[in-house]
């Protein structure tokens, strides 16, 4: 039976698992992140493995509104199954960081109408659904550069990432790293605009963790890849 998907799971039996993974100590530090669930993300992800690949009971899981629950739907879905607009929508309704982050990794990002996504996000008044273009753009500045205007991202990071909404700023910045680290020709000028700029300069790092201010963790990166170009 352990090769054996749960096909017949319902929602109701998944949420009852769920709240018996509930833990109060591990939701007061996600809430801290605004992160409202408190379920081990081990204990999630083995959940995920016994239920394999489910799209029907992900698109339902996903509707009950439930942080956790929309965390495992994330996990059994199958990413290519959905429609460009029932993202666009899934988006908006992901407001826990972790929903939105996994959402647009675990998913977007392996979806037919990504790039389409991405251009529509960008320009997005909401500073929440513009990050999540500008996540996509970091995707392809590492992986797809091909047909992206390099120099006009830096403008636009140079002249709006000081003043952008949070989460909107750190994935500026994630950009700007990522220019700065993957293309040697635009090295010099992404970690001058983040010198200028400091955005997350004091941002406290653990131990053996690289800071994400964008000087610091451009210039680790490459020193780590051996390419000083």
């Amino acid at each position: 039976m352990a090769g054996t998907a749960l096909t017949g799971t319902t929602v109701a039996e998944v949420m009852a698992e769920l709240a018996t993974l509930e833990d109060p100590k591990i939701r007061a530090v996600n809430e801290r992140h605004g992160d409202d669930h408190g379920v081990n993300l081990s204990k999630l992800r083995a959940l995920a493995k016994r239920l394999k690949t489910q799209q029907d009971l992900a698109r339902r899981l996903w509707e009950t509104d439930d942080t956790a629950a929309r965390l495992l739907a994330l996990l059994i879905c199958r990413p290519k199954a959905f429609a460009r607009d029932e993202l666009d929508v899934m988006l908006r309704q992901a407001r826990s960081p972790k929903v939105h982050d996994w959402l647009v990794n675990y998913v977007v990002k392996k979806n037919p109408h990504a790039e389409e996504l991405r251009l529509a996000w960008s320009d997005d008044p909401d500073p929440v659904v513009a990050s999540a273009g500008w996540a996509l753009t970091t995707e392809r500045v590492a992986k797809k550069p091909e047909g992206l205007d390099l120099p006009g991202l830096l403008d636009v990071i140079e002249a709006e990432m000081k003043d952008a909404p949070d989460r909107l700023q750190w994935a500026m910045n994630h950009c700007l790293a990522q220019i700065g680290i993957s293309h040697a020709e635009y090295r010099t000028r992404a970690i001058a605009i983040g010198e200028r700029l400091e955005v997350l300069k004091d941002y406290p790092t653990s131990p053996g963790c690289t800071s994400p201010f964008a000087p610091t963790w451009i210039t680790e990166m490459v020193r780590r890849q051996g390419d000083q170009s």
